[in-house]
């Protein structure tokens, strides 16, 4: 299994899911991380205001913020190298790292049967009358 690492900006709790102002990237990373884990992933989360030694001691992650500062958070390291920078990875991310299938999205669900019926297609692609 691969070794998955999150450095998160300076947030208020350990998760960002905390507060009166929650941004809903963090709900959702938490989830999503949440179900990974759930698959039997390793994940580790850190948190620059928490814990900045974290940030000091990987090289990749101390290049990248010298190089783009603090707009580089989140940064992702899979197995040590960059998987991503300035944004958390999705839940289809996390599954190929880990070997996982990813449950279909919830919006792809909702939108399915919709379009049958807008269609007024039965199964097969013939018509209803």
């Amino acid at each position: 299994m691969k070794n998955i690492q999150v450095f998160d900006p300076a947030l208020c709790c350990s998760s960002g899911v905390c507060g009166t102002d929650v941004d809903q990237k963090l709900v959702d990373f938490s989830a999503d991380v949440d179900w990974a884990r759930q698959q039997g992933a390793l994940i580790e989360r850190f948190n620059l205001a928490q814990q900045p030694m974290a940030f000091a001691e990987s090289a990749a992650v101390r290049g990248l913020l010298e190089r783009s500062g603090e707009s580089s958070l989140p940064i992702t390291l899979v197995d040590g190298e960059v998987a991503f920078a300035g944004r958390y990875p999705g839940r289809d991310d996390l599954a190929r790292w880990i070997g996982a299938a990813a449950p279909a999205s919830a919006a792809a669900a909702a939108t399915a049967p919709s379009e049958a019926v807008a269609n007024n297609c039965c199964s097969g692609g013939k018509c209803c009358g």
